[in-house]
């Protein structure tokens, strides 16, 4: 384990340059649901197929997240981010040129895979060098910026869509790249420790999430059968040595898996949804990408600014409460969309809002109660692990929801979007219920 210098409040203007790569990250997830609609038309994709430009990425996120934040115990985090952010940037100058869907998912796996270095590093750095006193303006800072990114990605996304090509989409990403010499200037130095990474468990547990990712989405009995063996190997693997790349006790942790259980629904709920949203708007509405943009917007702006106040709510409320609430707020969307979104647009922009506010109520409160039921030294690997179950519950969203809109012929009409809508409720059914044993617990 790495010995990091005494945390200082100068620190803390870095944590505001993560957070300014954080929000390029996340909009480049939502500026390419936007653009899903015309890139399914530009290489004549089914949805399922398209649902892996978006389900891709967050497969990818989902292994490389945990594994960078490992990493950091042995290696500088300044050393990681620059490799992650080089990644990234040079993947976007190869997604501009792409003219074809190969073409275009290798650019966006390849972009994936050095976008989640930032995320989690930067929540690495702000636990390692910020002061008790200010951590959790730093969180919210993050937090703030996750948001943001969600807010602006579909409006940016739908204004260059529209008026110059989806594949401009990647010139906004380029410009992380300007970061690096900031770090470099103002981020601490680290040494290299020696240690042992636990390279094979990291690659079964990447090959346990793909396999298992790749069945609901073909159902393949072979990508079950290869999941469950990398499972067990996995299972087998982290009881036998003595730095795995997962803690068996987390495993067996019966409130966390409650809460990751939870955390995976709702990640799940919210790409199913923006997947579905541009869909149905083009489709059923006839919106171009800049009006599909516009109409996600507020939703998304209100979770930016309700990660801000959230965090108040739980330090007056306790999480449990955030946790009913944020409940409330995602089923009372699953139920607009079932009944209404065929009624008018508007109403999918306000389903959108109950969404995101739930959403975000749901993400804070939830890593928050983590950190309050896990001993100290299972706290870092417990989040990072929460982290990438997130991104399998993105990465499921997407797939499902694809996989059922496919039920109906194109051009879908208002009524094919009943099922997948239907699937939010049950899936808020299910978390609610866990959430109410784990409160009884």
């Amino acid at each position: 384990m790495q010995h990091a210098p005494t945390p200082s409040n100068e620190h803390f203007r870095t944590v505001f340059i993560l957070s300014a790569s954080i929000l390029v990250v996340v909009m480049n997830t939502t500026m390419f649901n936007i653009a899903l609609p015309n890139i399914l038309k530009d290489f004549s994709l089914l949805p399922s197929e398209g649902a892996w430009i978006v389900s891709g990425y967050s497969i990818v996120l989902a292994i490389c997240t945990i594994t960078y934040t490992r990493l950091s115990d042995y290696y500088p985090i300044r050393t990681l981010l620059t490799i992650g952010i080089l990644i990234f940037s040079l993947s976007s100058v190869l997604g501009f040129f792409a003219d074809s869907y190969l073409w275009l998912l290798a650019a966006r796996l390849c972009q994936a895979s050095g976008a989640a270095a930032i995320p989690g590093l930067s929540m690495v750095f702000a636990g390692r060098y910020i002061p008790m006193t200010r951590r959790g303006s730093a969180f919210a800072l993050i937090a703030s910026a996750t948001s943001l990114g969600f807010g602006l990605g579909p409006v940016a996304g739908g204004v260059i869509t529209d008026y110059l090509d989806w594949n401009y989409l990647f010139i906004v990403t380029v410009m992380v790249f300007l970061v690096i010499p900031v770090l470099f200037r103002f981020m601490p130095k680290e040494s290299s420790e020696k240690g042992q990474f636990d390279l094979a468990g990291a690659l079964l547990s990447g090959a346990s999430a793909t396999m298992f990712l790749l069945y609901i989405s073909t159902f393949n009995s072979l990508y079950l059968l290869v999941g469950l063996i990398s499972a067990a190997l996995l299972w087998w693997r982290l009881n036998r040595i003595e730095t795995p790349f997962i803690q068996p006790e987390l495993v067996l942790n019966r409130p966390y898996r409650r809460i990751v259980f939870m955390s995976y629904i709702g990640f799940t709920l919210h790409f199913a949804v923006l997947f579905l949203m541009p869909i149905m708007l083009e489709q059923v509405y006839d919106r171009g990408a800049a009006a599909i943009g516009f109409i996600i917007f507020p939703g998304a702006i209100l979770s930016a600014i309700a990660a801000i106040y959230v965090g108040r709510l739980i330090d007056a409320y306790g999480n449990l409460k955030v946790l009913f609430l944020a409940h409330g707020l995602l089923m009372i969307s699953a139920l607009i969309f079932f009944f209404f979104a065929g009624v008018s647009p508007y109403m999918i922009m306000i389903a959108y809002m109950f969404t995101s506010f739930g959403f975000s109520s749901l993400s804070s409160s939830s890593t928050n109660e983590i950190s309050r039921i896990l001993p100290s030294a299972q706290i870092g690997t417990g989040i990072g692990l929460k982290q990438q179950i997130h991104f399998i519950g993105s990465a499921t969203g997407s797939v499902v929801a694809g996989i059922l809109l496919e039920l109906n012929k194109q051009p879908y009409t208002a009524a094919d979007f009943r099922i997948p809508f239907g699937l939010l409720i049950v899936l808020m059914a299910a978390s609610s219920s866990i959430l109410f044993l784990y409160s009884k617990k």
